[in-house]
């Protein structure tokens, strides 16, 4: 079942929003070199495997990144912790990286609403306050596209600055 078919389906809550991304995935990454320049427009590329599962029967999700042929020979490894709270219909995502390790970024908040999964959090990134928002779409049955962008001036302007489109290798 897609997001889309899933908006329109009656449901008691949104713990189910996120199943459409169970499974191992092939994803390719763009990001912005530099995501605090502005004026930075180069962008390099690589690709991941990333493997979700639920976790607390659908209260929750756990996801691994393992990327592949990073730029410059730099390695990173990342995992994202979901929980879904059923009192406010509002999920919380945790991001964690190797880069960082021992800390997890503040939590993203929101929801999905129309097959459109909009997050957001405000977070200070090398000492400047950012407005951080995720994006996820269900482009299609096998294929999913998330998105982050940046503001930096409050939330008036903001600009994506990483994507990752998904190809599913396998299921659960």
């Amino acid at each position: 079942m897609t997001i889309t078919q899933r908006a329109r389906a009656p449901q008691a809550d949104g713990r189910h929003d996120f199943d459409f991304a169970f499974g191992r995935w092939h994803s390719h990454h763009r990001k912005i070199v530099n995501i605090l320049d502005l004026s930075c427009n180069d962008w390099e590329e690589y690709d991941a495997t990333i493997d979700m599962r639920p976790i607390m029967r659908g209260l929750g999700n756990f996801d691994t990144l393992v990327p592949e042929g990073l730029p410059d020979g730099k390695q990173y490894e990342a995992a994202t912790l979901r929980m879904y709270d059923p009192e406010t219909g509002l999920w919380k995502i945790w991001w964690m990286s190797s880069r960082t390790p021992g800390r997890l970024d503040p939590p993203m908040t929101g929801r999905f609403t129309g097959g459109r999964g909009l997050f957001y959090a405000d977070e200070e990134i090398d000492g400047r306050m950012v407005k951080v928002r995720y994006e996820w779409l269900d482009v299609k049955p096998g294929e999913t596209r998330w998105e982050q962008s940046f503001s930096l001036d409050g939330g008036d302007t903001g600009r994506a600055n990483w994507t990752i489109t998904s190809t599913r290798i396998a299921g659960l």
